[in-house]
């Protein structure tokens, strides 16, 4: 349990818990993370936890959405330092979302274990809106589409990496030649030629 010399503010606690609760679920997996195991692993009382997240799938959400953040900041950080020329940029979009993936392996435990959650599909559309509005972003003076065309095509884009990532966590493929697909996927994607077809 807490005591006086190892109070944390409300704000620090939280970080600490989700810490801990990260730290579980990779160690143990997400059917092992309840708000009791959460309590005991971070020496905590249960009304802590309670006080924190509510119930699981408010816990599990808010690591889904801290892992999303960390991912956003990833990708923001990685088009700062990118040369402003479409392969670099789509190179660095590719490694940075590949090294979250391979960093972050809870990802897909814990949304497994939201499914069928609302709440969880709420989060996920507005997610997936946030990281195509920073590509989009980025791409588009790259690219003669309109911004929903080329918003769109990120949509897509997205989806390919996300099954690509699966078969780079399951080791079917070396991150290099994940990266390459998805560059050449970006590419083709601003790609307003229409002679290719």
């Amino acid at each position: 349990m807490t005591t006086a010399s190892t109070r944390l503010s409300k704000p620090a606690r939280r970080e600490q818990l989700l810490d801990t609760a990260m730290t579980i679920v990779r160690t143990q997996g997400a059917d092992s993370l309840s708000l009791l195991t959460l309590a005991e692993a971070a020496g905590v009382s249960r009304p802590i936890v309670y006080d924190h997240f509510g119930t699981r799938p408010g816990l599990l959400l808010a690591l889904y959405q801290r892992l999303d953040e960390r991912h956003r900041a990833a990708l923001a950080q990685a088009l700062q330092g990118a040369a402003p020329v479409p392969g670099e940029m789509a190179r660095v979009m590719s490694a940075a979302y590949f090294a979250c993936a391979m960093d972050m392996p809870e990802w897909s435990a814990i949304s497994a274990a939201l499914k069928g959650n609302p709440d969880m599909e709420v989060i996920e559309h507005e997610m997936l809106n946030s990281y195509t509005a920073m590509m989009t972003a980025a791409l588009l003076p790259h690219s003669g589409l309109m911004p929903e065309a080329l918003q769109l095509r990120c949509v897509g884009v997205l989806g390919a990496a996300e099954a690509i990532a699966a078969e780079l966590n399951r080791g079917r493929t070396t991150a290099a030649d994940a990266v390459a697909a998805l560059t050449d996927l970006i590419i083709g994607s601003i790609d307003t030629r229409t002679d290719r077809y």
